[in-house]
């Protein structure tokens, strides 16, 4: 069962409304696909199929606002920024779409607190990263968006993006391929790649009402009471023992800019798999966002997910865990705890993924392998405990 504390902060990891909300519309041509896939309608071709989506940088965006009122550090916006774009990137990558994205932003904000030149740091910070992208070869194109000033709905600033695309039908990854036999290869999610300028904490854009009332502590509460909902319990509301601009001995990033982190994209890396491997030996994608390590329970039936070879709990997961106490088979349930992107696939094509996956500088390993089972079911074995989901 979830715990009380995230319930009470009026966040859930697995959605469970929001499932059932849905659980009745359309999927779409590939119902197993990790994101919605439907015919081309714009060109009526057969070979070719559209696929659309939204996320953003969730509550992310708060942290950004206090780490920019505390130290004046504008760079957190650009930060926020990639974390919207990327969270919606990476999850296209999951369905083989590499290239060719058109991009659309969405900005909701409290016009008082969020002035134009924030607002300035977020728009031109959107053409950057899309700029930066392209230096990596990867296509894709600002569309626009909207600023919406939503002062008596929004304390201080939402985030969001929306990507589409349009692929050949042929180079889908359909997850409903995933199948008995098949290994996982596990992309780090902390480090720095050779396409980031600094150390990365791995911590991703999920988990953050947690991971900044958790991790720090009271002084923000008082100082800035529009960054959190204040029917909250206040022994709820940050509960840890940290400042923004406190350090860990084992990592060169502030505490602050650690739960900061930009999501790293994997596009680069998925993009060298796609041209040199087969896609056909790849089963299934699986990006480890909301619902953490478990998220893959979502994709397949009547099989055994088996994750007994994790990489080591970076520094971030072991800080958050340390000052909420949340229980280690939680953190995996809500955290991507060391890698954020899996792949299923034939064993042979295993050492040529994480062999390209190293040549980016991000580390890669077998996390664990599929076997048949007479239902769903995601066992862990790690250096935390054994857990099934």
């Amino acid at each position: 069962m979830e715990s009380n504390r995230y319930q009470k902060r009026g966040v859930s990891s697995k959605k469970e409304d929001v499932h059932d909300a849905i659980k009745n519309i359309d999927k779409g041509l590939f119902p197993k696909s990790f994101c919605k896939i439907i015919p081309d309608y714009i060109t009526k071709s057969e070979d070719h199929v559209v696929v659309m989506h939204a996320d953003g940088a969730g509550t992310k965006s708060s942290l950004a606002y206090i780490y920019w009122k505390e130290t004046g550090d504008n760079s957190v916006w650009k930060g926020v920024v990639q974390d919207s774009i990327i969270m919606n990137v990476d999850d296209l990558l999951c369905v083989g779409v590499t290239n060719e994205i058109m991009l659309s932003s969405i900005i909701g904000r409290n016009k008082n607190r969020i002035p134009a030149e924030v607002v300035s740091s977020i728009i031109n910070g959107t053409q950057e990263i899309i700029d930066e992208l392209d230096s990596l070869d990867i296509k894709i194109y600002n569309t626009g968006g909207e600023t919406a000033d939503v002062g008596d709905l929004v304390q201080t600033v939402i985030i969001d993006s929306c990507v589409f695309s349009r692929m050949p039908r042929k180079d889908v990854i359909d997850n409903a391929n995933i199948s008995d036999g098949d290994l996982i290869i596990g992309l780090a999610s902390f480090g720095q790649s050779t396409y980031e300028k600094q150390y990365n904490s791995g911590i991703g854009s999920n988990g953050l009402t947690s991971a900044r009332h958790d991790v720090f502590s009271k002084y923000l509460m008082n100082k800035y009471p529009e960054s959190f909902d204040s029917s909250i319990p206040d022994e709820l509301v940050y509960s840890g023992s940290k400042s923004l601009t406190d350090s860990l001995d084992s990592v060169p990033i502030d505490i602050g800019k650690m739960i900061l982190s930009p999501t790293r994209t994997y596009a680069p890396v998925i993009k060298k798999i796609f041209d040199q491997i087969n896609r056909v030996d790849i089963h299934g994608m699986v990006h480890c966002s909301g619902g953490g390590q478990t998220k893959a329970l979502n994709f397949v039936e009547d099989l055994h997910i088996i994750k007994d070879n994790l990489f080591k709990t970076p520094p971030v997961f072991e800080l958050i865990q340390r000052e909420s106490g949340t229980s280690s088979k939680e953190m995996y349930q809500v955290f991507n705890m060391g890698h954020r992107m899996e792949l299923y696939v034939n064993p042979e094509i295993a050492d040529k993924i994480i062999e390209i996956s190293k040549s980016f500088q991000i580390d890669a390993k077998v996390i664990g392998k599929v076997e048949t089972c007479k239902t769903r079911k995601l066992s862990i074995f790690s250096e935390m405990g054994n857990f099934e989901y």
